[in-house]
């Protein structure tokens, strides 16, 4: 089973919902304030060792909210159970990384969002549902507005909603226990999806806990009774799946099932899902004050080590699934603490790189192309709002001199869906242009997975040629190379042309040289006098 141990450089402030930036940083948030900060991983990619600093202030504060990130890599918030703004507030905020500042935005059609589900579509979309009835609507980033669209069968209150292969949403209805309900974005409908066998939603408080895709394909859902269970999702867009009951939760010294109310939950990189439970009493304000953590294997619930910070509500409790594979745990207190998992995610699941230039300019964009980009599972969830997915790709570069980790920031992915399989997706990146030059290797990382690494050359695009030659192959292709900086780059051309080339540039004083993808774009040639 995982080790806990406990970040080097704890915070100052009470360490509440967590969010993974595309540049492969953390946003955190001082708990019920306006205030976030940064953590940044080390020079060797190592988030224990890394370091705290001060992001923007919100305009509101909030507690109890929805959250997400979206593909072009900014950041909503959205409502809040308790706030500055009153209770359950419809203030909803965008945080945009680039210009560290935060912009309001209006609100999805009713007066009182708090702690509501949500969930990233594929598309990039946010869908979001109201606590009071049964009305949702969907964020298009895009246009900066939203829209309303299907009704459920029930309230949203204290739902968890969880983004399926196909795209659809499902959720066991708080409201309206045992029944389930997928809501499927091609009609703006939402559907039937059974009943659980076991409940899974406390009466007395409607709520209910974590629910995770697996990467074979099933969702474990948590209940705040003690009971889990298995949704097998169905073969197309208008049925309802199967259901099964999942193992029980441990009993506690009172003999009643340890409860996973308001609690989070994480798919672990070997497949398995992290959760937690503790002892409480029946009644709505009985909640655990001691979170116990388990692994869930497929088959059983496993009890694993618990971290020191995990005498607190369990509702405080927060994880978030980072590019290492490693599990952050805040609790709304000063001390955040690292789960580092058992090894063991298949290669089946890791992302492909089918697509990428050879070479790279600091401070230039550039599109990749591969294959499970986005991971198999959005791998974070809550019961309820704590929305903190990170199935999206973010771009690593490694220097095999020098041990060094530098993230790329992505935007603009192609899907926000899960478990895409085969199909061809991609991300945009960034460079960052501090990156020295050099020889690096890139990967991509969804979920904590990371693809195989592919050598790439970081490279100023432009240079000063040491050599230049000319070679024509008798019944073949021209050619003209150009040494710079410890390496040739080089292009085709005709004869005719090469002749011409060849007397402008042996002329020369001086030859500049501009190449990308490390094939040779131009050259201008100087001459003295």
């Amino acid at each position: 089973m995982g080790t806990w141990h406990a970040l080097t450089h704890q915070p100052t402030f009470a360490a509440s919902t967590m969010l993974l930036l595309t540049d492969g940083t953390v946003m955190c948030q001082a708990q019920n304030t306006v205030h976030w900060w940064r953590l940044t991983p080390d020079a060797t990619g190592s988030y224990t060792n890394g370091t705290w600093s001060a992001l923007a202030d919100m305009h509101n504060s909030r507690l109890y909210y929805a959250s997400a990130v979206l593909s072009d890599g900014r950041v909503i918030v959205a409502g809040g159970e308790y706030s500055d703004a009153g209770s359950d507030t419809d203030r909803v905020e965008i945080y945009s990384p680039l210009a560290n500042t935060w912009t309001s935005i209006g609100n999805p059609g009713w007066g009182h969002v708090g702690d509501a589900p949500a969930c990233l579509l594929t598309d990039g979309r946010l869908l979001m549902g109201y606590l009071n009835d049964s009305r949702t609507a969907v964020y298009d980033p895009v246009t900066n507005a939203w829209t309303a669209t299907g009704n459920k069968a029930s309230a949203s209150s204290e739902e968890t909603w969880t983004l399926l292969p196909d795209g659809s949403v499902l959720t066991a209805e708080c409201s309206n226990h045992p029944a389930a309900e997928r809501y499927v974005p091609a009609s703006g409908t939402w559907v039937s999806a059974g009943s659980t066998p076991v409940d899974l939603v406390q009466s007395s408080s409607i709520e209910i806990g974590p629910a995770l895709l697996r990467p074979d394909g099933h969702v474990f859902a948590v209940g705040a009774t003690g009971h889990t269970a298995v949704y097998t999702p169905p073969g197309n867009s208008t049925g309802t799946g199967s259901w099964a009951a999942g193992p029980d939760f441990p009993k506690d010294a009172s003999g009643r099932l340890l409860k996973a109310k308001d609690a989070p939950g994480c798919l672990l990189p070997n497949g398995r899902v992290l959760c937690t439970a503790g002892p409480a009493g029946d009644a709505s304000g009985d909640y655990p004050t001691q979170a116990m953590f388990f692994e869930y294997d497929g088959t059983s619930l496993i009890r694993v080590a618990d971290p020191p910070n995990a005498n607190t509500s369990i509702y405080t409790g927060r994880m978030l699934l980072l590019p290492t594979g490693e599990v952050l745990y805040a609790a709304g207190t000063q001390a955040v603490y690292v789960y580092q998992p058992d090894p063991g995610p298949q290669a089946a699941w890791r992302p492909t790189v089918t697509q990428i230039p050879a070479d790279v300019i600091p401070g230039s964009d550039y599109r990749l192309t591969g294959t499970q980009l986005n991971g198999l599972s959005q791998a974070v969830s809550y019961g309820d709002d704590a929305q903190m997915a990170t199935n999206y790709p973010l771009v690593r570069l490694r220097s095999p001199s020098t041990g060094t980790v530098t993230y790329c920031r992505t935007y603009g992915h192609s899907t926000m869906g899960v478990a895409t399989g085969a199909a061809s997706v991609s991300t945009n990146f960034s460079v960052p242009a501090s990156l020295p030059l050099g020889d690096y290797r890139l990967s991509v990382v969804a979920n904590g997975i990371a693809s195989d690494e592919v050598a790439v050359v970081v490279d100023k695009g432009v240079g000063q040629a040491t050599y230049i030659v000319v070679e024509h192959q008798f019944g073949g292709n021209s050619f003209i190379w150009a040494y710079v900086d410890g390496k040739w780059y080089a292009r085709t051309t005709t004869p005719e042309e090469l002749a011409g080339m060849a007397q402008q540039v042996f002329a020369a004083t001086t030859v500049t040289a501009w190449w990308s993808n490390l094939t040779l774009n131009g050259t201008r040639a100087w001459k003295s006098y």
